[in-house]
């Protein structure tokens, strides 16, 4: 894809994004993107089949970054106890800064129907796989005591994905600074982290 071509397209998951927030996915009009987005309504379907396609992509391409942001910070980490923290610091960080896209993903997404839950599913595998690779290294190397690692990721992700739920549906937003550190400590108990 051409640069203008590729800022259009982002310009138009951004409007995206806004939009299935502001007015929720079923009720939002393609117009409406295109209006945020600055574009004509046909120029839409120069880039998305249909409304449903912009939702897929608009999940696939964010939570792509989303994972690649994380991929990039684990790197640096020495320990599980460090690289857990920082998907919790991370995760939190990412939604914070896109309360929009932190809307769509734990409340539009959830109430759409199976085929585009389907659609979605392989960036949510990637982040699972990312979790579970953690878990499993921790257990090998002695860092943590987990029976079995499906669980302690459902428990993991679960924890991060009710705290996210709780936060976007609050009537007062409120900072997520503070709450990776609550987090963290009922991860170091729940997977007896040693320091």
């Amino acid at each position: 894809m051409s640069k203008p071509r590729e800022e259009k397209y982002q310009a138009i998951l951004d409007a995206a994004t806004e939009a299935f927030a502001e007015y929720g996915y079923f009720t939002c009009q393609v117009s409406k993107i295109a209006k945020l987005a600055g574009v004509a309504d046909g120029t839409i379907y120069l880039y998305f089949k249909n409304k449903e396609d912009i939702l897929v992509s608009l999940f696939s391409d964010r939570m792509g970054n989303f994972i690649q942001e994380i991929r990039q910070s684990i790197v640096k980490c020495q320990t599980t106890q460090e690289r857990l923290f920082c998907i919790i610091r991370t995760h939190f960080k990412y939604m914070e800064e896109n309360r929009s896209l932190a809307i769509v993903t734990q409340i539009e997404i959830r109430q759409s129907d199976p085929k585009i839950r389907e659609a979605i599913s392989g960036p949510l595998r990637e982040y699972f796989h990312l979790i579970e690779q953690v878990l499993t290294e921790g257990v090998e190397k002695k860092e943590i005591v987990l029976a079995d690692v499906k669980v302690g990721r459902q428990m993991f992700f679960g924890t991060l994905d009710a705290a996210i739920s709780d936060w976007v549906s609050s009537k007062k937003p409120r900072p997520l600074e503070g709450i990776e550190g609550l987090v963290f400590e009922l991860m170091r108990g729940a997977f007896k982290i040693k320091q």
